[in-house]
């Protein structure tokens, strides 16, 4: 549906539009997976917001993005639903690439206003006439960076709407019967088109715009004195709100007005996650993110095993229940990072920190500071924000804080936004990092217990999401371990890609090629000695890693080997190369990046026809 029809569709209409939105979006995730509740809870506002801007030339950022779901169908994309999240389908969030009105890539939390503050600072500079508006939820204003945007877009003067989304976080809280009279006064239509030609008139002459100054103070004055002043006023945002979100008619009365004052504009919508589809309105951590599901109950049409994110949580409430100083922290992740059991058994000495994770990070440096011993839960693409914490707060100081790296390696479905492919180069780089890669749920119970309980320093243990492969066994915490002797070519590897490595060899085995594989239970410290030693032993070493080639450690073993003068191995790396790795199956992109044991196989027969 184009602008042009969007822009004349009646009341009635668009809210007859906004059911079948809602039906589309349910039948189409139940099918695919995908972010439910929160797409389903801004389906009158994304519809509101189509009827007044042209996206495709006015600008609209999401927050995340997760809840772009409706805004895709709008744009033409709503028969390739079938392909969300899929490999070569439609990405589960905005992407440019895709569409001319996805205006900003949006995977991660609480950036909205910023980049929207420079879309509109950049149409200033170049003179151009469009609007910018950011969309953002209660969650994302748990992170520090929502702030710092909106403190600089209040005072900005920049023609900006900033649409949030409050589902069920408290902003501003009004006093008594006359506040609410108030509120509800200021947001009337007649009102508002009072005020615009008002302020037209009185600034057409210098006596009326004294008389608009004057009168302006003495109405300010009267507001203060009834109404909370709202902290997004102090800013500089002209304040609408809190409104219905669910009035699809009346937020599009609101959001032409908001467009014609030119200025900062703060609309501060309430909702409900997941409206319109009882199981997410009952249960809407549940929908927030799901895999394929019964559209009659919700059921999901595939029970979940145990994953690593699982046994995490669980072995954490055993070295809970074993030591008093142990806590949790996680970042707006309790579900995902397996930590719900925890918070219900140690409530007192569990924390969720919001979707903050260089607070985490600075908060567990404090704790551990204090003789506590911090866990704190946190996917890689998520940690990448609380680095210099990492640094500053944790590692100078030597303290003991324990990282547990949720979803590393590549996550799938949702895409480069969240593959975790970059912890290895950056965790690597802090000094006294320590760094466990678990390939089996045994290992992660052990070297979970080894970070907690022997380590007096930073350190991390890194495991992927889902569940483990066919290498289930316990090989040690520290250094390198052979779990397949070879005398022709040596494949190390890490985490779970052991599976793949232990696949190639088998390939190589029919081949007649016999392959050592060895596994780093350890990359930082990394045990160069024990890895020469088995690439003395062929003369050939492949290196597979799910990870960008920069940093990688197949690289800090290149180097290694050329400093100690190792001479006669020739080595291949395996890895994702210099690249942003799309949406998929976990298994589909690592053979479409080369990962899988079957490239790893042709990799290593390259390396043997090198003599």
């Amino acid at each position: 549906m184009g602008p042009e029809q969007m822009n004349t569709l009646t009341d009635l209409q668009a809210k007859l539009l906004c059911d079948r939105l809602r039906e589309q979006i349910i039948d189409s995730v139940s099918r695919t997976g995908g972010h439910l509740a929160s797409s389903l809870g801004v389906v009158e506002a994304t519809v509101a917001v189509h009827r007044v801007f042209d996206l495709e030339t006015d600008r609209l950022v999401f927050d995340v993005g997760h809840q772009c779901y409706a805004h895709k169908i709008l744009t033409g994309r709503g028969g390739q639903m079938d392909t969300l999240r899929k490999l070569g389908g439609l990405s589960g969030f905005p992407k440019p690439r895709e569409h001319r009105a996805d205006a900003f890539i949006a995977g991660h939390a609480s950036n909205a206003v910023s980049v929207a503050l420079g879309m509109a600072r950049a149409r200033s500079v170049s003179r151009e006439n469009y609007c910018v508006l950011a969309m953002l939820g209660d969650g994302a204003m748990t992170g520090g960076l929502a702030y710092e945007g909106l403190s600089d877009a209040g005072q900005s003067g920049e023609q900006l709407v900033v649409i949030l989304n409050d589902n069920g976080m408290s902003i501003t809280k009004n006093v008594g019967g006359m506040a609410r009279h108030l509120a509800q006064q200021r947001l009337k239509p007649q009102y508002l088109q009072f005020k615009k030609v008002y302020k037209r008139i009185t600034g057409a002459t210098a006596v009326g715009r004294g008389l608009y100054r004057f009168t302006h103070r003495a109405k300010q004055a009267v507001k203060n004195a009834v109404l909370h002043c709202s902290m997004f006023e102090d800013m500089g945002f002209t304040y609408l709100g809190p409104v219905d979100g669910h009035d699809v008619n009346y937020l599009t009365r609101l959001l032409r007005y908001a467009k014609e004052l030119h200025s900062p504009v703060l609309l501060h919508i309430k909702t409900v996650k997941g409206k319109g589809y009882l199981p997410a309105e009952r249960e809407p951590n549940r929908f927030h993110g799901v895999g394929p599901f019964r559209v009659e109950d919700g059921a999901p049409l595939s029970a979940g095993g145990e994953s690593f994110s699982s046994v995490f949580g669980d072995t954490l409430c055993q070295l809970a229940r074993e030591r008093e100083d142990l806590c949790a922290v996680t970042a707006a992740m309790p579900d995902g990072t397996g930590l719900v059991n925890f918070a219900r058994q140690f409530p007192e000495r569990f924390f969720d920190v919001g979707i903050a994770e260089g607070h985490a990070v600075a908060m567990a440096a404090g704790m551990a500071k204090q003789r506590a011993v911090p866990v704190a839960a946190i996917y890689s693409t998520f940690l990448q924000r609380a680095y210099d914490m990492l640094i500053h707060d944790v590692a100078i100081q030597g303290l003991h804080v324990v990282l547990g790296v949720d979803r590393a390696g590549l996550s799938g479905e949702d895409g480069e936004t969240h593959h975790g492919v970059f912890d290895p180069a950056y965790l690597s780089s802090v000094p006294g990092m320590r760094i466990y890669c678990p390939a089996s749920f045994e290992e992660l119970r052990a070297m979970l217990r080894y970070a907690v309980e022997k380590v007096r320093g930073p350190v991390a243990v890194r495991y992927p999401k889902g569940g483990e492969g066919e290498f289930r066994a316990l090989c040690g915490v520290e250094g390198a371990s052979v779990i397949r002797p070879g005398t022709d070519v040596t494949v190390a590897a890490y985490g779970t890609m052991v599976n793949e490595a232990l696949a190639a060899a088998r390939l190589l085995e029919e081949k007649g090629v016999s392959a050592q594989v060895v596994k780093l239970n350890s990359i930082s410290p990394l045990d160069v000695d024990a890895v020469a030693a088995c690439a003395r032993k062929t003369g050939r070493l492949v290196v597979a890693e799910e990870c960008v080639d920069a940093g990688c450690v197949g690289r800090r073993v290149a180097a290694e080997l050329a400093l100690r003068g190792v001479s006669g191995v020739k080595l291949a790396l395996v890895n994702l190369g210099d690249r942003f790795v799309r949406q998929g199956t976990v298994a589909e992109l690592r053979q479409l990046c080369g990962i899988d044991g079957a490239s790893i196989c042709r990799r290593a027969l390259e390396v043997m026809d090198r003599g």
